[in-house]
């Protein structure tokens, strides 16, 4: 295999890896809020749905009850990563907030379906509702969704499995105001059939998200090279560092919904260029692609690479 070498880029990422340690201190806080906030909540709506058979507060209430167990399985992930590695789990356990977003995915997929189920047996049973009971309810559920929805906006961008926390208290916060805007119009009309119809336009809202979630979340399982990240940008920086004639084996994936690795073979037939070559490769993989831990194997090209073959894979 020639000259192997292999460095994880640990002197300049230091600051970085910390940095992601930090943030499910930062949102624990969030995650305790909104599980108290919206458990109560769940208990108000339900009672209040049941005694003014209204079957769409019922119907909110399980979506509610859904979202506290998302934001549970979020906050649970978001404490394993920040978790040291060990032995056994020589990454610690980062993926556990790719397995969250996943889970979370899935969640909102059965409170859709559920949702869904409720609205098309309402169509053809119109049931009699207190209009009043529907708005006030319904309007603090707002309240207390967007509260919880602007908790997480800030990590939405960077961390997926904070963007499904968002994604299920914003879709949250939109049910509610359906809710409310059906209680409104039947109040003005007595027309029970508002109420389904609303409910059906908020799960086509809530779908549209959710595959967007699901789609990232499955990607990431499988190791996908982030989006955010072009594989030939990098591979073509590797290719023209000094000394390198070839790159191969070239991998790069997600450890976790905030954090990404990088692993490749670099054949530079004049040897082993030294530690600080490979320090400020790692430098540069940080700074250009947010890539924080990198290991770089270099062979001198003397025999082929058994892992050569495959082009860049």
């Amino acid at each position: 295999m020639g000259q192997g070498h292999g460095h994880s880029g640990h002197s300049h990422n230091h600051g970085h890896t910390h940095g992601h340690s930090h943030a499910p201190a930062s949102y624990g806080r969030a995650f305790a809020i909104g599980v108290v906030l919206n458990t109560v909540f769940v208990a108000v709506e339900a009672t209040y749905g049941y005694l003014s058979g209204s079957m769409a507060l019922v119907a909110d209430a399980g979506h509610n009850l859904s979202d506290v167990l998302s934001l549970l399985i979020a906050w649970g992930a978001s404490v394993m990563t920040a978790r040291p590695a060990s032995a056994r789990f020589t990454y610690g356990f980062k993926s556990s907030s790719i397995l969250a977003a996943l889970t979370n995915a899935a969640l909102l997929l059965v409170a859709i379906g559920a949702i869904l189920i409720e609205t098309i047996r309402r169509l053809y049973e119109p049931a009699p509702v207190e209009g009043m009971t529907m708005i006030i309810v319904a309007a603090i559920g707002v309240a207390i969704n967007t509260g919880t929805a602007l908790l997480f906006i800030g990590g939405r961008k960077s961390d997926i499995n904070i963007r499904g926390a968002f994604l299920h208290m914003a879709a949250d916060a939109l049910v509610s105001v359906g809710v409310v805007v059906a209680g409104v119009l039947i109040l003005l009309t007595g027309r029970t059939w508002i109420d389904p119809v609303t409910s059906l336009v908020i799960v086509a809202v809530i779908a549209w998200g959710t595959w967007g979630l699901l789609k990232d979340s499955v990607r990431m399982g499988l190791l996908a090279v982030p989006d955010a990240i072009d594989e030939s940008a990098v591979h073509g920086y590797l290719a023209q560092l000094p000394g390198v004639t070839a790159v191969h084996d070239l991998h790069i994936w997600p450890m976790s919904t905030t954090e990404t690795a990088l692993t490749a073979h670099l054949v530079i037939p004049g040897g082993y260029p030294g530690d600080a070559f490979l320090h400020e490769a790692a430098h540069e993989l940080e700074h250009r692609f947010h890539i924080g831990h990198t290991t770089l194997q270099v062979e001198a090209g003397e025999r082929d690479c058994v892992l050569a073959g495959d082009g860049r894979i």
